[in-house]
């Protein structure tokens, strides 16, 4: 169960592949305003706000990019190409769907990278989108009849977080983590206080503002297509923030009891949300054509896989596989994103690392602003560029572990305005 990293890490390294921007709607608490919202058209607003925050065309797109896991649409064949389609990428571009549980967003952003440096495109929408609240009460095996006292509906939200193959849920993993460092409940609830504390202040200061986009009832209106929309749940007036961050004390979270019989619980536990990002992913040729000043540069990413009872510190693995591949050591990262799925699990990679906590998730995570699984690696990278330009720092890395037992990290770096693109 060794988290260290080895020949099998697969590593990607870009020559020439930019973050352009992007932009993410506001992450909404579970079954609220934008429960009814098909994950697709949550997925289409990031990429309409993207192309217009970055100030390119759609029509310049040479390949859509989207991931998502739960199927929480009809439609949900056609995700990845009615998002294309709805934001104006011509008909021609084609389209894709990528699915790695919770490193999802950074993958698609990885592949958007790959086709960039590959020079397979210029132009790369790459979004990430969840409505966890749409995830299906499901049956699969009643396909030709039902029999007597074996009618079987259930949760699909609830049995994904069972990995059967250890009979663990995720939540269970964490717990193990939690025995195996010795992370106590004071600890876990600790980190989510900051957690919710960090978010706040980000929300305050109006740093998250800057890459959120309000979420309205709206169509969304293309020649030749019938058109769709978002439609708010009782809600006229919109969203514009996050709404699951809120002052959460000590004392408030050690009244919550524990979720999976230890140190987690609702408080120090992600929080369940519907939420979508987009970014722009462009090669040098494209950035200096169109005269952009992108965000960042895309340096590498590591995927690798650890066993699954050790999923959360999937991490760990990847972060050190990617630093090794790029020739940098932890202390030249100056931020760095690892999402937060539990506070046991962030805080055994924090030690597994030996990482500065003051470099980690400084604006916040997902106990605090939430986890829609697709959309999640696309908000970490996208809040970790904005950080880094911010505070004129280098280097960062964004980070999560997955579902299974795996682990993902991608490496992007802050150029100075005299040597981009």
């Amino acid at each position: 169960m060794s988290a260290k990293p080895d020949s099998r890490a697969l590593l990607a390294r870009w020559p020439d592949a930019w973050l352009l921007g992007g932009v993410r709607t506001p992450f909404v608490d579970f079954t609220q305003a934008a429960s009814l919202v098909s994950p697709i058209d949550l997925g289409i607003k990031a990429a309409r706000e993207a192309f217009s925050r970055v100030g390119v065309m759609p029509s310049d797109t040479g390949t859509v990019i989207a991931g998502c896991m739960a199927q929480a649409s009809f439609d949900a064949y056609v995700l990845p190409r009615h998002i294309g389609l709805y934001s104006g990428v011509p008909v021609e571009v084609p389209a894709h769907l990528v699915q790695r549980v919770c490193g999802t967003g950074i993958e698609v952003i990885s592949q958007g990278a790959d086709a960039v440096a590959q020079e397979r495109a210029d132009l790369a929408l790459c979004v990430g989108t969840e409505s966890m609240s749409r995830n299906p009460v499901a049956a699969y095996t009643h396909r030709t009849g039902f029999r007597m006292g074996q009618v079987e509906f259930r949760d699909f939200l609830w049995e994904a977080l069972l990995d059967p193959s250890v009979d663990m849920t995720m939540g269970g993993t964490a717990e193990s983590l939690a025995k195996r460092f010795d992370i106590s409940r004071a600890a876990a609830d600790r980190f989510a206080s900051r957690s919710f504390d960090r978010a706040l202040a980000a929300q305050a200061d109006g740093f998250f503002a800057g890459e959120i986009c309000p979420l309205q009832d709206e169509s969304f209106d293309v020649d030749g297509f019938r058109a769709r929309g978002i439609r708010l749940r009782g809600n006229g007036s919109g969203i514009s923030a996050d709404t699951h961050v809120r002052g959460s004390s000590l004392e408030q979270l050690a009244k919550l009891k524990p979720a999976f019989g230890g140190v987690q619980t609702g408080g120090n536990s992600s929080a369940i949300v519907d939420g979508a990002a987009a970014v722009l992913v462009g090669s040098s040729r494209y950035v200096k054509e169109r005269r952009l000043e992108p965000l960042a540069r895309l340096v590498g990413s590591a995927a690798i896989g650890v066993h699954p009872e050790s999923m959360g510190l999937g991490p760990v693995g990847a972060i050190r596989a990617l630093l090794r591949d790029a020739r940098l050591e932890l202390a030249d990262i100056d931020r760095i994103e690892i999402n937060e799925a539990f506070a046991a699990q962030v805080l055994a990679c924090v030690r597994e690392l030996g990482l500065d906590e003051s470099r980690l998730n400084v604006n916040g995570g997902a106990i605090a602003l939430g986890h829609p699984l697709g959309a999640t690696g696309i908000r970490l990278a996208l809040t970790l560029a904005r950080e880094l330009r911010r505070q004129r720092l280098r280097y960062g890395i964004a980070s999560a572990c997955i579902g299974g037992g795996q682990g993902i990290a991608l490496l992007i770096e802050n150029v100075p305005a005299g040597a981009r693109a």
